[in-house]
């Protein structure tokens, strides 16, 4: 096996590794957005419910008659300054679950495509290891042709995937069922 294909395999067993070792993270920052957008949307004992509760605790002392007009612009402002806050916070928490949810699909994206990549890295070297041996049998003066079934096992042993057994047994197609093409189909 070349230097370069064993590097390349190294690489991407290594950022497989890294896409494995930060899967808790992405699962621990989609638990504390889950976890703030439920204590914010709580009704009661929430941030949310928070306006609420305080509206109600100051409004016996808003319908005072009593209550001078500065004391009640005071009241106000509080209640004000709480809303905001909570829609502060609302705001906040929003993009901070999108961006967790997005964060987590992009990774699986990549893991996905660095497995692909790592599969079809395994069966090129398996092809390209079978082809120079078949280079070797060939080279030698007088070589005799090899025995296509014993071929064929000792290639499907060094198998790693059930998608190459499945795919081994497969008997060629029929050239006249596609219209004589012999176009090659990937996956």
């Amino acid at each position: 096996m070349s230097t370069s294909r064993v590097q390349s395999e190294r690489a991407v067993t290594e950022m497989l590794q890294a896409f494995a070792d930060i899967g808790p993270h992405i699962n621990m920052a989609e638990r504390q957005s889950q976890q703030i957008n439920d204590a914010l949307a709580q009704p009661i004992g929430g941030v949310v419910g928070l306006v609420g509760a305080c509206e109600q605790v100051l409004q016996p002392v808003l319908q005072d008659a009593a209550l001078t007009a500065t004391n009640r612009a005071a009241v106000q402002q509080v209640l004000d300054l709480v809303r905001n806050a909570v829609g502060a916070l609302e705001q906040i928490s929003k993009p901070f679950q999108h961006e967790t949810q997005m964060v987590a699909q992009q990774v699986d994206r990549m893991y996905m495509g660095f497995q692909y990549q790592d599969r079809i890295s395994q069966m090129l070297a398996l092809i390209e290891g079978d082809m120079a041996r078949l280079q070797a049998t060939f080279s030698g003066p007088g070589a005799d042709i090899p025995d296509l079934a014993g071929w064929l096992l000792r290639l499907q042993s060094q198998y790693a995937m059930t998608e190459q057994h499945n795919d081994h047994q497969v008997t060629p197609p029929d050239d006249t069922a596609n219209g004589g093409s012999n176009e090659t189909t990937f996956f």
